[in-house]
């Protein structure tokens, strides 16, 4: 076998067992609110503040409540992060930037173009300036928003994972949560609880990258986009230094093979403690690239070795990104009894690195829809209107085919996206078609190669699992489904994909140590489909 074609091997997406009707057998307590929001990261909760304070001005009681799949809030958050404040300083007028949970403004920034041991630095394009932006911890913004949401009186219910969606002819009408407490076989055990069903007039699905109910809905009410959605796989570390670092840097190069898109962030969160990551596209085409092995690569080079010099890694973490853009949005985000926010629905500009303000914005506009909605009868197709004519539409308009030109390997991709940003977007007129990651032929090339999961340097995943603080119980069902008879081939492509060690290629063939997973949909892009366990399984992110 000299290559293989994931999409051969992925199975399809459980439909079945994903769309419920209402009131079918085998959920234990029921609930009732009158919106209920799926996801307690950027999206969902500017969604709750925005509805609760609307109710609240309009003297109307609202049931808003919020799921969350992690045992706290934003234990299962992880970004950059760079953010944009325009949504905080629209979600909370009264407030000065420095009430926000930032730790500091970017004051300088650099962008490097790396070889295995030199460094260019090159003019920062137009679309990563970072100056009056702030650098954060997504976890410290999420516990932040959902403070400010619970003093509204959202109820926030974490440890809650929605499993199925709930529904009423072709109407949307709430979520089943996942079971706990199942044994291997997936049978009760004497502490187990039943899921739970959760009904509500709008619900609103926010769960973050490649959310699976997200995908149901699209799938089972047959909404297109233009072209499929991409993704990219970002595995971050936080390091404790010796040494302090004053400015924001990106890199792009070494050590990514010149057919994949992606580079690296190092961004200061304190004089001594710095977020640094690798950030890979989906669609590359070497079997054995792994972006959990290319990011110890990368810590080797000059630039990044004096910096860590004497330090500690503390945390680590990995999580998918969509990065389609304005082709790959959802014909329609809105239906009956749902819509659709943030990364579940793609709303990410990958040009400049940025989605948790357009995930903010896209609750804030989701939650005027909703109130409409609820108080007049209006349609929920509102919330498409407001998108469209707003800032999100035309950033990711304008830079429609920038992610999209790298299809044609870092260079050729690198020219046509400057001359894109030269025009506004307006080179080339027409769009760029693309396939789905899982469609992308991957070879296999002989010998050991940088990025190749047997590479001898840095943390290995085993110790990598170890500091996302994930704490999984090890007699948990598995939740990740794959295709029957998978060739060894085919284990070892998932084995490199995986950043946490999850699959195994084996004699048989594939061998799955589910309770590593760190839930970053990388197999779900590629491979096994992702299915949600029971709350509080996974990472618990402190600072990522």
């Amino acid at each position: 076998m000299d290559k293989i074609v994931p999409a051969q091997y992925q199975p399809p997406l459980p439909l079945d067992k994903l769309i419920l009707q209402d009131g079918a057998e085998g959920a234990g307590d029921r609930m009732e609110l009158d919106v209920l929001i799926v996801g307690a990261g950027p999206a969902g909760l500017a969604c709750a503040i925005e509805l609760a304070r609307l109710a609240k001005a309009d003297r109307t009681e609202l049931n808003i409540g919020v799921l969350e799949k992690a045992e706290a809030l934003g234990e299962h958050s992880l970004s950059g992060a760079v953010v944009n404040p325009r949504a905080f300083r629209e979600l909370f007028p009264d407030l000065k930037d420095s009430d926000f949970p930032f730790r500091a403004p970017v004051a300088k920034e650099a962008v490097y173009l790396l070889t295995a041991e030199r460094r260019w630095r090159l003019p920062t394009p137009p679309t990563m300036h970072n100056r009056g932006y702030y650098i954060a911890s997504l976890c410290e913004v999420v516990r932040w928003l959902g403070a400010k949401a619970e003093a509204l009186g959202v109820n926030v219910f974490t440890g809650f994972p929605a499993a199925q969606l709930l529904v009423r002819d072709a109407a949307v009408a709430g979520v089943r949560t996942a079971p706990a407490g199942l044994d291997r076989d997936g049978k009760p055990t004497p502490g187990g609880t039943a899921p739970n069903d959760l009904v509500a007039k709008v619900t609103a699905l926010a769960e973050g990258t490649r959310g699976l109910l997200a995908q149901a809905w699209c799938q089972w009410q047959r909404v297109p986009s233009e072209n499929p959605q991409i993704f990219a796989l970002g595995v971050k570390e936080l390091w404790e230094t010796k040494q302090p670092l004053d400015r924001v840097i990106h890199t792009l190069g070494w050590p990514l093979p010149g057919d994949a898109f992606g580079g690296s962030f190092v961004y200061p969160l304190e004089p001594n403690l710095v977020a640094l990551g690798l950030v890979v596209g989906l669609d590359y085409r070497d079997a054995a690239l792994d972006v959990h092995v290319l990011l110890q690569r990368l810590k080797q080079h000059p630039l990044l070795r004096a910096l860590l010099a004497g330090g500690e890694m503390v945390e680590w973490g990995a999580k998918t990104i969509p990065e389609g853009g304005f082709y790959s949005l959802p014909e329609r985000r809105s239906g009956a009894g749902v819509v659709l926010l943030g990364d579940a629905a793609g709303f990410v500009d990958v040009p400049s690195l940025k989605g948790i303000h357009y995930a903010m914005h896209s609750g804030i506009y989701a939650a005027r829809a909703i109130f409409q909605n609820l108080k007049n009868g209006a349609a929920l197709s509102e919330y498409d209107r407001l998108v469209d004519a707003s800032y999100i539409a035309r950033d990711l308009y304008r830079t429609r085919n920038m992610r999209l030109a790298f299809r044609d390997g870092f260079y050729l991709g690198g020219i046509q996206a400057a001359l894109m940003t030269l025009t506004g977007g307006r080179f080339p007129n027409g769009k760029y078609r693309m396939h789905a990651d899982v469609e992308v032929a991957r070879r296999f090339s002989p010998g050991l190669r940088p990025g190749s999961a047997e590479t001898p340097v840095g943390v290995s995943k085993v110790d990598a699992v170890f500091k996302s603080g994930n704490s999984t119980r090890d007699t948990i069902p598995s939740h990740l489904i794959p295709a029957k008879d998978v060739p060894v081939e085919v284990a070892r492509f998932y084995a490199h994909v995986c950043p946490a060690g999850v699959y195994e290629a084996i004699d048989g063939g594939l061998r799955i140590n589910a309770p590593n997973c760190i839930d970053c949909k990388a197999t779900d892009v590629l491979g096994p489909r992702w299915t949600p366990r029971e709350g509080g399984s996974g990472p618990k992110y402190k600072r990522m």
